[in-house]
């Protein structure tokens, strides 16, 4: 392929991350970033819903929690699970063993041909996973990644946490030990266990997920913050950068693809959330603008409110002295 306009030096052997929580844009960044060709999307090997998660082609190791933590204390069986994964090294046997059903073979023919035609082509694994948030700093370290986490606006992401129905699963992170070590300030939603209000709950996840992202860009060279809202008002610039930032090439094909993406016409009868395809991700192509738009408007006043109020809490003032 020719480098029509192309910026940046390229890279062909890092493989990238795209993380951030849940309805953060994972999906829709790592898309656009794959655009380009020189990338090979692997879609949430970490869920640990089936599917996406659980095909052990992609990745051969078990998911016992949402935001399974992932460290150098517990990198026995993930090291080298990853290291195939991003390595597009496919375990076709191992999905056998496991997944039988039509979709499964289906999704295996996919994968395994994605896997294998990429190595063959000298492309690399970017894995989209908004589940390895608070293990990005490993996939720097150990697999070295280029990692970019993805940071969107509370009230937005509660907004789609709400209109969806989700509720956060506290009890994934207390029940992982080096997860609650390596990252202390989850220690504050201990007290929020048991609350049904989910305004509160879903605010508090996105606060510490926020948290943990600065800390982990702040340590780690290798691991970049986008937020969401930027890329959306300005797609082409927001992905040039991160096309530089990932070792990718800014092609003529890739400025393309990405601005016909983003700025696709609705389709009718589309919803807020629907799978698609066999790689099971939820991006589809839509008018980014239009989307960032609609999205600050699924909370009431009041609600969106409360989210602001928790998500930036005010520091007190300090007293003057009598």
């Amino acid at each position: 392929m020719g480098a029509v306009g192309a910026v940046g030096a390229v890279d062909t052997v890092t493989p990238v991350l795209v993380t951030g929580l849940p309805r953060s844009g994972t999906s829709w960044t790592g898309r656009m970033l794959v655009a380009g060709g020189e990338l090979v999307y692997v879609n949430e090997p970490l869920n640990p819903e089936h599917p996406p998660g659980h095909c052990p082609g992609v990745l051969d190791a078990v998911v016992g929690h949402r935001f399974q933590y992932v460290c150098p204390d517990n990198e026995r069986d993930w090291l080298p699970a990853f290291t195939r994964t991003v390595a597009l090294r496919y375990g076709f046997l191992a999905e056998l063993r496991r997944n039988r059903s039509p979709y499964d073979l289906a999704r295996m023919v996919r994968y395994g041909g994605a896997f294998t035609l990429g190595r063959l082509a000298g492309r690399r694994a970017l894995l989209d996973d908004p589940f390895a948030l608070f293990s990005a700093g490993w996939f720097a370290d150990r697999l070295g990644c280029r990692v970019i986490i993805l940071l969107r606006d509370p009230v937005a992401f509660v907004g789609s946490w709400q209109r969806l129905g989700w509720a956060v699963h506290l009890g994934d992170l207390f029940d992982q030990p080096l997860l609650m070590r390596d990252h202390p300030h989850l220690e504050e939603l201990r007290a929020l266990a048991g609350s049904r209000d989910d305004v509160v709950t879903t605010t508090a996840l996105w606060r510490a997920a926020a948290i943990s992202a600065t800390r982990l860009a702040e340590r780690h060279p290798r691991i970049t913050l986008a937020r969401y809202e930027d890329l959306a008002l300005d797609p082409l610039t927001g992905f040039r950068r991160l096309y530089e930032q990932a070792g990718l090439t800014w092609s003529a094909r890739a400025r393309e693809r990405v601005r016909r993406a983003c700025t696709a016409a609705p389709r009718a009868g589309a919803g807020d959330f629907t799978w698609h395809g066999l790689s099971r991700t939820a991006y589809r192509p839509t008018d980014s603008r239009r989307a960032l738009a609609e999205a600050g408007a699924r909370l009431s006043a009041e609600d969106a409110r409360r989210v602001r109020e928790l998500a930036f809490p005010r520091r007190p003032r300090p007293s003057r002295p009598i």
